[in-house]
């Protein structure tokens, strides 16, 4: 990994943090993305410490205002020649339906759509340095999930915490099959995965449902991979020879795995496509 350079959107915890301490010590270039600064620099100061790295920068970003993606892609592009993996990690739960300034449903905003611009705005830099790779983290969670374009962001009702958590990683997974589509035969490869169930802070007691809060607390004890565990995941579809050009794939245990039926289904990804870029423009 000398020489190359990663980019990782939250950066500043959990998985992606870990992923960025494994990648930094491998000779990357990591760049880390964060929503707070304060976090974030505690966060840099303790990947360069644990890497033993000092090739790591900080960027901020709240992948949830399609602005500030826009002025994140801007700052990637202006700051660094060349992309060689970009992992879209960030990622949120919320216990009613939020909206951003764009008028979009805060989670479907941060897990999904701010991740698709992203990508999308940094497509050329990845093809111009090429092998290079996208790695989207979702969750076996969507295999719950649903997309109803007529409600696609819930504005008509219907809203849960946990299915509005669902739509947004199968929105995840079959961005993943649509781009590895669009980008066949261009040197940059797609792939989806299950970190596994992460004692992490993205199911916090400010965040989780009420009635979950006490099976999480006994899982985390008995039963969820540590934050260092759910980071090897990704470094292995960021880093690992093994799936050199391999792309569309959906990985579990870093095995390649089938998705949801839904999240095969490649009509239902081209309209999600369609859908996502009138969104992410508005």
């Amino acid at each position: 990994m000398a020489g190359k350079v990663v980019l990782i959107t939250g950066a500043n915890s959990g998985i992606g943090f870990e992923a960025s301490v494994k990648i930094a010590s491998m000779g990357a270039h990591v760049v880390m993305v964060a929503r707070d600064r304060r976090r974030g620099d505690d966060a840099l100061v303790a990947v360069k410490a644990r890497s033993g790295s000092d090739t790591v920068s900080l960027l901020l970003c709240d992948m949830a205002s399609m602005a500030g993606v826009r002025a994140l892609a801007q700052d990637v592009l202006a700051r660094h020649p060349r992309l060689d993996v970009l992992v879209n990690n960030a990622g949120s739960v919320k216990t009613s339906r939020e909206v951003t300034e764009d008028g979009l449903a805060s989670t479907f905003a941060a897990n999904y759509l701010g991740h698709f611009l992203l990508t999308i705005l940094l497509l050329d830099r990845l093809r111009e340095s090429a092998p290079a790779r996208v790695v989207n983290v979702s969750s076996d969670g969507h295999r719950r999930g649903t997309i109803e374009f007529e409600n696609l962001q819930f504005e008509r009702g219907g809203f849960s915490t946990l299915t509005a958590y669902a739509r947004s990683k199968l929105a995840q997974v079959l961005f993943t099959r649509e781009l590895a589509r669009r980008l066949e035969q261009t040197g940059v490869t797609v792939n989806a995965l299950h970190p596994g169930a992460v004692a992490t802070g993205i199911w916090a007691k400010a965040a989780a449902p009420w009635y979950v809060r006490a099976p999480i607390a006994v899982a985390k004890v008995l039963f969820m991979r540590t934050p260092s565990q759910g980071g090897d995941r990704i470094v292995y579809l960021a880093t690992s020879p093994d799936v050199e050009g391999l792309t569309g794939g959906y990985y579990d245990k870093d095995r390649l795995t089938l998705p949801s039926t839904l999240a095969l289904d490649q009509a239902l990804a081209r309209r999600l496509w369609d859908e996502s870029a009138k969104l992410a423009a508005s």
